[in-house]
């Protein structure tokens, strides 16, 4: 895709309305359309929110994200940010802004979650980016953002299963994962 079709495809995206139930992203160019999330998996948000100390930071779910550089426009389960660095009004939030990003793997979202999320976040220069993944009841957290563009990648990277608890140094806050529910019935995947 041409730089000229990714502004054209930006242009389109951002005065589109989507059918109500459906969420909208535009990642790399490409508008991907999902179904509103699972109870589980809003649950898993809502635990993860509850543990960030809202007098500190700013926890934010469902914001549209700027990835500059990036015709791309993620909107990820829950940005977290400094309370100071939110900006007063306005769609898109900057990714140079952001502590952290959180995705809540759903049944369809798994490639995009651990693949292109993970580039384009990084691409963004997010220093930690949270996969929370009730099909294989574990966290992984990216960070150390490197690289530009669809090469971009993040350095390291931690697995914890659900019941122990993560450091998110970013943050600083260890995350209790204990509560985190499961999907049922869904067949393992290979990721990360």
């Amino acid at each position: 895709m041409t730089a000229v079709d990714e502004r054209g495809v930006a242009e389109f995206f951002a005065g589109f309305e989507p059918p109500e139930g459906l969420e909208v992203e535009l990642l790399r160019g490409e508008i991907v359309m999902t179904a509103s999330p699972d109870l589980v998996h809003n649950m898993i948000v809502e635990d993860v929110l509850d543990q960030i100390p809202r007098r500190r930071w700013s926890r934010l779910q469902t914001q549209d994200v700027d990835i500059i550089d990036e015709a791309s426009e993620p909107v990820p389960d829950l940005v977290v940010l400094a309370r100071d660095a939110l900006p007063g009004s306005g769609r898109l939030l900057p990714s140079g802004l952001l502590k952290l990003v959180v995705e809540v793997v759903s049944k369809t979202s798994v490639i995009r979650d651990y693949t292109i999320k993970r580039s384009t976040y990084a691409a963004g220069k997010v220093p930690a980016y949270l996969v929370v993944d009730p099909i294989m009841a574990h966290c992984v957290l990216f960070t150390l953002p490197a690289g530009a563009g669809e090469d971009a990648e993040y350095q390291a990277q931690l697995t914890v299963k659900f019941g122990d608890p993560l450091s998110l140094e970013t943050l600083g806050l260890d995350l209790d994962t204990s509560e985190f529910g499961t999907f049922t019935g869904v067949k393992p995947h290979r990721y990360p």
